[in-house]
């Protein structure tokens, strides 16, 4: 399944040529998604649907797919039924996200609505509302699932339990997403905005590394930006990250030589299935630069966790071999070649055995 990135706009809170720009930067970044709220609409159902629609279209010629985040009021205000959803097909939707779930038959109905919109539900509860809705047979290449985002410092999900809400959508084979928080953004759908992310831990973290880890978790499909407006810095960062492989960015010590960067960089790691907790050993690298002389630097110390080591000349047929220190310890046959950034620190936990990986300079 591709993965995505994604951003959010609030027509109801921002200005549409501002919207506009936004959206034509962030598709020039490869972007392909949008979470639009229409959770707090205040004009009319045709002064809506003309708003969102005039959006919506200039999204699609960029290629975005757009999802309307609705809410059972927005039916009753705009006097919509759930039985008919011709009105959000008009906008240009791809797809309505419920903010709210029902009795599991009304949505499973819900996926196999004439205009073939994506169902999107909310997947930030642990509960076996999935199940429930499976049960019903539900059309599931039109069944999304997307989790919440929280507005207030210290209220988004701690980790263990997005993970298991996660797991529930991911084992059917439903398409996730989550969001990130842009540490610039300002607007989001209500008065209170401390940042948008879906995971508390993510709420002060740069936006590579949080995209990074949810994309590294395996449970997650889109990430999404939850508050607008990113900035280009930003948006260009996250444009420029690999989705499908983690990449580790490294500080390198002053005296690493060329070969060692060359190692580093240049080549394809991935973690030996027979693991150990002191470190992460990519040895393949030994093989093809075994030959290559590594004289010692940096060697007597005590490495501690995300140092990046290289086997010296000293080290016999482990010569070259790279790792990734995990528990502190020392070792004169390895010279440290740089340090895994601290707050890149919490995606060791995902270098799994047999996990291909790569570095990037900072």
């Amino acid at each position: 399944m591709k993965r995505a990135l994604g951003i959010s706009v609030y027509p109801d809170h921002s200005d549409i040529k501002k919207d506009k720009a936004y959206l034509k930067k962030a598709s020039e970044c490869g972007f392909s998604r949008i979470f639009m709220s229409m959770l707090e609409v205040t004009q009319g159902k045709e002064v809506v649907k003309e708003t969102f629609k005039s959006l919506i279209t200039y999204a699609k010629e960029l290629g975005y797919k757009t999802i309307l985040d609705v809410a059972p009021t927005i039916f009753d205000e705009l006097q919509i039924s759930y039985d008919d959803l011709t009105f959000f097909d008009e906008t240009g939707a791809d797809g309505i996200r419920l903010d709210v779930g029902f009795d599991g038959n009304k949505e499973a109905k819900l996926t196999f609505n004439p205009f073939e919109l994506a169902i999107e539900l909310n997947m930030s509860n642990d509960v076996a509302y999935l199940d429930n809705i499976l049960t019903y047979e539900a059309n599931v290449p039109f069944l999304y699932g997307c989790h919440n985002f929280y507005p207030q410092e210290g209220t988004a999900l701690p980790y263990d339990f997005f993970e298991r809400c996660s797991i529930r959508f991911k084992k059917h084979g439903i398409r996730t997403a989550a969001f990130i928080n842009s540490q610039v953004g300002e607007i989001g759908p209500w008065d209170v905005n401390d940042g948008l992310p879906t995971l508390e831990m993510h709420r002060h973290l740069p936006v590579d590394i949080q995209t990074k880890h949810l994309f590294a978790t395996g449970l997650i499909d889109d990430v999404i930006i939850g508050n607008a407006y990113a900035s280009d810095e930003e948006l260009e960062l996250l444009g420029s990250l690999n989705r499908y492989q983690l990449e580790l960015a490294i500080e390198f010590t002053k005296d690493v030589s060329a070969i060692e960067k060359e190692i580093t960089l240049k080549e394809q790691h991935f973690r030996r299935g027979d693991i150990t907790d002191q470190v992460v050993r990519s040895t393949e690298v030994r093989k093809k630069y075994k030959n290559k002389a590594n004289p010692a630097h940096d060697n007597v110390q005590t490495f501690q966790i995300g140092d990046v080591v290289i086997g010296n000349d000293a080290f016999g047929k482990y010569k070259n071999e790279l790792q990734i220190v995990l528990q502190p310890h020392s070792d004169e046959r390895k010279n440290k070649v740089g340090k895994i950034t601290e707050k890149e620190l919490l995606l060791l936990a995902f270098v799994k055995p047999w996990t291909k990986f790569r570095f990037k300079e900072k």
